[in-house]
């Protein structure tokens, strides 16, 4: 790589990327308001965003857009009522996301489809507060009703805690799948095979 520091045209790429990965993520996530699709999101967004993800990935030529977009997601994540957890959750995924497809050149689509893995395991971040301070969780969601309410926490038992983070990390991965296929033609145009 000649030039690693990232440029405008870098940054405005990681806006717009994250900006159209983020409307997908609060349009699944309404889905939460029926308990039953709530531990499903950490399935069902990973997948849907990794069509947007992998079209991402082909714009990825330099370290730092993947560990900025997860970061970006977790202060999105805080500002919209959910915990600090995505924030931090979201750097160390986004980190390590990051030097799995630098390992790759920014070129493997191997590498790319587990790289989608590893950064959709921010996504599960915003459970944890349901295993560690169910109480504080639900303070700010008491207009939800008590149905609601103890319909999610049968559902939240602590063993789905890190069943939850292996089914974002396995979404991810078959969202890599179903982005790369989808984006076939953009992945030979940016030279990953």
């Amino acid at each position: 790589m000649k030039n690693e520091k990232l440029k405008g045209k870098d940054l405005i790429n990681v806006g717009i990327f994250t900006a159209i990965y983020f409307v997908i993520v609060f349009a699944v996530s309404m889905l939460g308001y029926i308990p039953i699709f709530m531990p499903l999101l950490c399935v069902i967004v990973p997948i849907i965003g990794g069509i947007p993800f992998m079209l991402f990935l082909t714009k990825v030529k330099k370290f730092g857009m993947i560990l900025i977009m997860s970061l970006i997601m977790g202060i999105l994540m805080l500002l919209t009522g959910m915990s600090y957890y995505a924030i931090i959750v979201g750097a160390i995924s986004g980190f390590v996301a990051e030097l799995i497809y630098k390992s790759g050149q920014y070129r493997n689509s191997s590498k790319a489809i587990l790289t989608s893995g590893v950064f959709s395991i921010w996504c599960w971040a915003n459970f944890i507060p349901l295993f560690t301070n169910i109480e504080g969780y639900f303070s700010t969601r008491q207009s939800f009703g008590q149905e609601y309410i103890d319909a999610l926490t049968n559902l939240m038992p602590m063993w789905m805690c890190p069943a939850l983070l292996v089914a974002a990390f396995v979404s991810g991965i078959i969202g890599g799948l179903i982005g790369k296929a989808v984006l076939k033609k953009h992945f030979k145009k940016a030279g990953i095979a």
